[in-house]
């Protein structure tokens, strides 16, 4: 943050120990806020339209939907607590206390690692619609991926716990002044989370995703070069179709993620003077920016989606039985 000689304090009742105020220009520090704070409240918007749409139309109640949901519900807690929260950390002092400080800590591991997660286990989920088609209704069904959802979930709870124990345990303790909120993760902590959450599931999405490529190149090669009027091959030909388009769509939402996701972790592996930058901060905001792209993407990707904003936005979604619609 930027600061200037005499500067104001965050609490100038405290003036041994408390926290300089960031001094940007009016209009900067205005510009910042309304930006950061209009991509909150869009980043809310989408993806609460994402959220109603697969759970209130039973025929978006399918097993990769759930996944959907699932990110969906991890990208609009980045616009309700991970956005909020960061702008008030960039742009001005911590007037929330120590304990809200940890907590607002503890609250973005667990849903940056949510969504890590979710990505993975969307990767598998194409990966198995694509290389093994038949098996696919059977091996991938809709409680086993809400099971799995589940089990993503309470590992980021748990595993998140690592990070914040000892600042749960004595809130406040890596602050040097007050007004300030920041959490310190030692090498060996942070060397785990970079191959646990960037270096595995990074390896795990390409390569997964180089197999289905492979895979989908096959099969497009195959449906141009046999035509047959069989209903029942037709059929098939349809659902690989549908399949293959699915994957192109997800693939298009790995590829934004991981253009998000990457330069975040590039800097965290960088030198400590630099996690204190501009930069740190602006890569931070960007891998929160991606919770904003996915729905951007389902509306450009996803007929269904944009049909049932359609219903919500003219209120067709209150009529009753309006959950029966046909959406697909």
């Amino acid at each position: 943050m930027e600061t200037q000689e005499g500067a104001e304090l965050c609490f100038p009742q405290m003036s041994n120990s408390s926290c300089v105020k960031p001094t940007y220009s009016f209009s900067k520090l205005l510009l910042l806020k309304v930006t950061l704070s209009f991509i909150s409240v869009v980043t809310v918007v989408l993806n609460l339209l994402v959220i109603i749409s697969v759970s209130h139309y039973r025929q978006l109640h399918t097993p990769t939907n759930v996944l959907l949901f699932s990110l969906a519900v991890s990208d609009i807690l980045v616009g309700l607590l991970t956005m909020p929260g960061e702008i008030i950390r960039n742009t001005g002092c911590w007037f929330l206390g120590d304990l809200m400080c940890s907590l607002f800590n503890y609250a973005s591991f667990i849903i940056s690692s949510s969504s890590v997660g979710d990505m993975v286990l969307i990767s598998i989920d194409r990966y198995v619609a694509i290389c093994d088609p038949l098996n696919y209704p059977t091996r991938v069904t809709e409680n086993r991926v809400k099971a799995c959802v589940c089990v993503c979930w309470l590992c980021s709870v748990l595993y998140s716990i690592i990070f914040v124990k000892d600042d749960l345990s004595g809130p406040g303790s890596y602050n040097s002044c007050y007004g300030e909120c920041v959490i310190v993760i030692d090498h060996i902590t942070g060397t785990v989370d970079v191959i646990l959450t960037f270096i595995a599931p990074v390896c795990v999405i390409v390569v997964l995703y180089m197999k289905v490529f492979v895979v989908a190149v096959s099969q497009a090669r195959a449906m141009r070069s046999h035509v047959t009027a069989i209903k029942l091959q037709l059929s098939v030909t349809r659902t690989r179709r549908s399949e293959l388009k699915a994957a192109r769509n997800l693939g298009v939402l790995m590829v934004v993620f991981l253009m998000c996701f990457i330069p975040y972790y590039c800097v965290s592996l960088a030198e400590a003077s630099l996690l204190n930058s501009t930069t740190a901060s602006l890569v931070y905001f960007l891998f929160c920016f991606n919770s904003t792209l996915n729905p951007i993407i389902y509306t450009l990707f996803y007929p269904w989606f944009r049909k049932a904003v359609r219903f919500i936005v003219t209120l067709q979604i209150l009529q009753p039985g309006s959950c029966q619609a046909k959406i697909l």
